[in-house]
């Protein structure tokens, strides 16, 4: 069963971004890896921005 992690920033995501996005990455798994999409598990957390920083930096 595969399980995917996907971590974005709570800024401005849509629904609609999320649904392509388990869409997309459920696609690869299967393409990719050979697994059943029924089989495979996305889940999106959204980061508070704050929470979120890169290159020594907050973001």
């Amino acid at each position: 069963m595969p399980y995917m992690n996907i971590k974005v920033t709570d800024t401005n995501v849509t629904k609609e971004q999320k649904r392509q996005l388990i869409l997309g990455a459920t696609q690869l798994v299967v393409t990719i890896l050979n697994k059943k999409p029924e089989t495979t598990h996305v889940v999106i957390e959204e980061i508070p921005i704050e929470n979120w920083g890169f290159n020594g930096k907050q973001t």
